[in-house]
């Protein structure tokens, strides 16, 4: 979530009220004048009309609210999507939001959105996974903590296009002679680039790791397996259908890259990269935006890693990045010495009103999030 804070002078009259699919046009128009990524019609629509979790509660689940001034103008924004998720053997119903954006002449009524957020009772855990500094300004009137695992507050990365991923770099702080200096400097990431490749293929198991290009019947078995094994760990739901409805559309246009590591006929791991560009610089980047096991092994990681490297290579993409993993998954992906870069601030935060859920979300261990969790991916 995106959301600039500044102090302005109250304006006359604000009404809040829940949102409608037919409020895309004035929604989309508003994200974008604030630097906020735009969805088409169909993808925006697509997060709830074709979410499983969304076709149980609908009629008791609002798609957002909006602010509208005095002319019935949109002025401020709050998606609220329904997720599933397991803890302990119970289902709950958790809500995450989407793109929090107020015009900056209705600022001082931007809380009101969050009023009606955390105000829903129906749900059982509050969860975000992309709240920077600015934003939590607003969120810390309501209480969240701080997811307490997980590297949240910085990203291990690989440069996949050096050339290409310097003069993104240089562009973004306006560098001048920005074209020349990125073909010069891109030698020592090459050869830094190698060493990568020969520890991906030092530390990865020798497996065979298959593209897929779609969710298919192994997904449901997998993960009544992984719900099984995991059950004291807090699991977003990942069902075939459910990551279908994630990622699906995404998949379908190549935007998400899948990879599967199979026993016969039997998925013991795959894992999940999404595009997450940033177009004003440029920069074509990848995330992963899931990986899981039954296999208890997570070097299954290391040969998907070196896959998703190469593909982005021959693609074009300049950066793979991962945000979020547990410590065990971080210390493991540092054999293959990522840079790193900081964060202006933690991203992930969570809140229920279940006061036994919140003692037992206090404890690290039942923690294991990734980008497929809130907000991140959608």
């Amino acid at each position: 979530m995106v959301f600039p804070t500044l102090a302005v002078k109250k304006p006359v009259s604000i009404e809040v009220r829940e949102a409608s699919l037919e409020d895309y046009a004035q929604v989309s128009d508003l994200e974008s004048r604030y630097g906020l990524e735009t969805k088409a019609y169909d993808d925006w629509k697509h997060l709830w009309v074709n979410n499983p979790i969304y076709r149980q509660v609908t009629k008791r689940w609002p798609i957002g609210w909006v602010l509208e001034d005095s002319h019935r103008k949109i002025v401020g924004y709050l998606g609220n999507i329904p997720l599933s998720y397991e803890f302990e053997g119970k289902k709950l119903l958790v809500a995450t939001g989407r793109a929090w954006v107020v015009d900056v002449a209705y600022r001082t009524y931007s809380l009101l959105l969050l009023d009606y957020f955390f105000a829903q009772t129906n749900v059982d855990l509050f969860l975000t996974t992309t709240l920077n500094a600015k934003a939590f300004e607003g969120f810390r009137s309501f209480g969240p903590s701080p997811v307490p695992i997980g590297d949240w507050d910085r990203s291990s990365f690989w440069v996949t296009n050096y050339a290409s991923f310097l003069a993104s770099s240089f562009a973004e702080k306006e560098v001048p002679f920005a074209k020349p200096l990125s073909y010069a400097l891109s030698v020592p990431l090459f050869i830094k680039d190698q060493f990568t490749r020969r520890l991906v293929g030092k530390n990865g198991r020798q497996v065979n790791v298959q593209a897929c290009s779609n969710f298919d019947q192994r997904f449901d078995t997998f993960w009544e397996g992984l719900r099984r094994s995991r059950s004291h760990t807090l699991l977003g739901t990942r069902t075939r259908e459910t990551l279908s409805w994630h990622f699906g559309p995404a998949l379908s246009v190549n935007r998400v890259w899948l990879f599967c590591v199979s026993e016969g006929q039997r998925l013991v791991a795959y894992s999940i990269f999404y595009r997450q560009d940033n177009t004003k610089w440029g920069l074509k980047r990848v995330r992963l935006a899931d990986f899981q096991t039954i296999a208890n092994d997570n070097s299954l990681l290391l040969p998907m890693l070196s896959c998703a490297m190469e593909r982005c290579r021959c693609s074009g993409v300049q950066m793979l990045e991962i945000v979020g993993l547990c410590p065990e998954k971080t210390q493991l992906i540092a054999k293959l010495f990522p840079y790193r870069r900081k964060f202006s601030s933690w991203l992930s935060f969570y809140k229920s009103n279940n006061p036994q859920l919140a003692e037992s979300l206090n404890d690290p261990n039942v923690w294991d999030l990734s980008c497929f969790d809130g907000d991140s991916s959608l």
